[in-house]
């Protein structure tokens, strides 16, 4: 209970958002479509407070506990869920280009034309959407009803048969003179929505981290207790070295993910402005190799939906779109360099605390430093996973049992390396130890 809303909740412990994190993660394991609402909700609370009048509104419902289904005017309601509508079909990530109207009425609300080709979880009782107000873009509320009780002009055109996330619904939306508030300034929109969208990137973090984590159990159980060849598969070497390998990814995803919402905790916005958009780059993107080599450890039974596997198989690329594809996060990190330095200033602080521990950790940042010097767009991709490496490589070091901090390094930073296939680990690779955490006796 608590991951849509827990952390905003006035006089919540140090540490709520790790805390919320950490259970994020675990459900995101068992069913990660029906974690969309939850995180978008929990995403909006930030984003509102750009206007207490709204906030005052809204976010009581959006923290509360209570679930209550059904289309009502949210005032009415013991418990909100919030969405986020931007992409529109001419422009994609590109949302500066919509077209989406915006007019002000006589009462102040405005009212909306235009279409969102992107709408997830349209039975959320409200949405923060983009529309062109005289000022420019801005970000208003738009709810599905309104406070006399009639059904806002919002109209679902048809929801997207999608690869994976089946049980997270996405509808193309027509706005017909939709109401909304606005939500911050008007030419704004942008600038007020993205703290929602930095939050629902964490959760891709910890989303994909989660899929690992799913993938790597159902492999390491399977492996445990399979027999072929005169043993159990756990018990040859190289499938030792496979799973080894995956755990490490795991730990690696996980630590990171943490870390980032530590981050949220403490309020280091400098370190999150760089360090979210590496680390979604990477982490997102390494999640559909880690659950396709899971998936191989079943053998065909790993190919057939009664595994679980293949959902898990469709699932995994889904976080490295959403909120920004790979392209989008590593210009927006390159961006970060640029307009705030702020933010390399605090990721190479982070990294200088391992400074030290291990000679090709150390080789690694300083080729980091060199990338980020040279600030290239056709090498964005480059410092984004370098950069994400290396913030991995710091935590285990400083965090894991040195048997896995120094096959990390080993097999991601060496010269021989990076690694490119799950089970290529160096020779000396303790292996046991990794797979002790992941199935401990």
């Amino acid at each position: 209970a608590g991951l849509h809303g827990a952390p905003w909740v006035q006089g919540a412990a140090p540490g709520a958002h790790v805390a919320r994190a950490a259970g994020f993660y675990l459900m995101s394991q068992l069913e990660a479509g029906h974690c969309c609402p939850i995180s978008m909700t929990y995403a909006a609370v930030p984003a509102l407070r750009h206007d207490p009048d709204l906030a005052g509104r809204f976010e009581p419902g959006l923290r509360s506990l209570v679930y209550q289904p059904g289309l009502a005017e949210p005032g009415g309601k013991k418990g909100l869920l919030a969405g986020m509508s931007m992409t529109e079909k001419q422009g994609g990530s590109d949302v500066r280009s919509g077209t989406t109207s915006a007019t002000q009425s006589a009462d102040g609300t405005y009212r909306l034309v235009g279409h969102k080709w992107f709408t997830s979880a349209p039975m959320n009782d409200l949405f923060l959407t983009l529309a062109r107000a005289p000022q420019g873009v801005t970000c208003f509320v738009v709810p599905r009803v309104l406070p006399d009780g009639t059904r806002n002009s919002v109209r679902l055109q048809r929801l997207k048969d999608k690869l994976g996330n089946r049980s997270n619904a996405s509808a193309e939306v027509e706005y017909a003179g939709a109401v909304g508030w606005r939500l911050g300034d008007e030419g704004r929109g942008i600038q007020t929505i993205i703290e929602m969208v930095s939050m629902t990137r964490l959760d891709c973090v910890l989303g994909s981290a989660a899929t690992v984590r799913g993938a790597l159990s159902e492999a390491a159980h399977h492996v445990a207790h399979r027999r072929a060849f005169g043993s159990r598969l756990a018990e040859t070497p190289l499938m030792q070295t496979v799973i080894a390998d995956l755990a490490m990814e795991s730990e690696a995803a996980t630590v990171l993910a943490m870390r980032l919402a530590g981050a949220v905790d403490r309020r280091e916005e400098e370190f999150l402005r760089l360090a979210l958009p590496v680390s979604k780059y990477l982490v997102c993107k390494r999640a559909p190799a880690v659950v396709a080599e899971a998936l191989e450890c079943l053998g065909g039974n790993g190919y057939v939906e009664d595994s679980g596997l293949p959902r898990l198989y469709r699932e995994a690329p889904l976080n490295s779109i959403w909120e920004g594809s790979g392209n989008v996060t590593a210009l927006d990190a390159l961006r970060a360099l640029t307009r705030e330095p702020a933010s390399e200033e605090a990721l190479l602080a982070e990294l200088e605390l391992a400074s030290g521990a291990d000679p090709w950790f150390d080789r690694a940042v300083e080729a980091l430093r060199e990338e980020l010097r040279a600030r290239e767009e056709r090498r964005a991709r480059r410092v984004a996973e370098l950069a994400a490496l290396c913030l991995q490589g710091s935590l285990l070091l400083r965090h894991a049992p040195p048997e896995i901090s120094e096959a990390f390094v080993a097999s991601r930073f060496l010269p021989d390396g990076p690694w490119r296939t799950a089970g290529t680990l160096p020779a000396a690779a303790h292996t046991e130890t990794m797979l002790n955490r992941v199935t401990p006796h």
